[in-house]
């Protein structure tokens, strides 16, 4: 756990690691889909419900994160190695275009045409604020764990999720000038990004771990 204080280019580093994780970009046709039977008020309200869930999600993830790995007796290495793991698991799932099938059963799609709010599950949990998204935060919190880390991460958030609002308002704009192709290309460039995340989770939680391998 460090005590030194970002500066603007860390929060920025943790703000894109979290687009790439989340790629609110990739999920905008799933998002469509499922508020295709809702009128536009309606839409908008999903729209504000799913992204106030997620901002509670990750900021609960944030404070919290630590207290919960100390209760199970988990080191913040392993922790970044099992996150690492599974960041870089979603990553080659989306290189590959297999939008959101690692984070939603078969199950829970069916559930999901019954449902009448979407914008908490599946929307909101567990297809934007994933275990991978919640991962990150948790590593981020315990590696820089001071007043002034938590608030520049909480404002990181809050911007993150105010973006996410954004474009899921101009969602049928967006899908109209990108098409799927253009999402698909988009969801593959998030990948590739969010794998240099994950591999580098993995090196930093090996160092730590094993100093005399790396």
């Amino acid at each position: 756990m460090s005590q030194t204080i970002l500066d603007f280019s860390g929060y920025i580093k943790f703000f894109v690691g979290l687009f790439a994780l989340v790629n609110p970009v990739g999920i905008l046709p799933v998002f469509i889909s499922m508020t295709s039977y809702q009128p536009a008020t309606g839409r908008d309200k999903t729209n504000m419900t799913a992204n106030l869930t997620v901002a509670i999600i990750l900021c609960t993830s944030l404070f919290l994160g630590d207290s919960i790995l100390q209760v199970f007796g988990i080191s913040i290495d392993s922790f970044r190695i099992a996150g690492g793991i599974l960041v870089v698991t979603i990553a080659m799932s989306m290189i590959s275009g297999k939008l959101g099938e690692d984070k939603q059963n078969k199950q829970e799609k069916s559930e999901t045409a019954i449902r009448e709010n979407v914008g908490v599950v599946p929307l909101a949990l567990p297809l934007m604020a994933g275990p991978g998204a919640i991962s990150s935060t948790i590593v981020w919190s315990t590696r820089y764990h001071s007043w002034a880390n938590l608030f520049g991460f909480t404002l990181a958030i809050v911007i993150f999720c105010f973006c996410c609002w954004l474009l899921f308002r101009a969602a049928p704009l967006v899908m109209k000038l990108l098409g799927q192709t253009g999402i698909n290309v988009i969801t593959r460039i998030m990948g590739l990004l969010l794998m240099a995340v994950g591999i580098e989770f993995i090196v930093t939680g090996l160092k730590s771990t094993f100093p005399g391998l790396l």
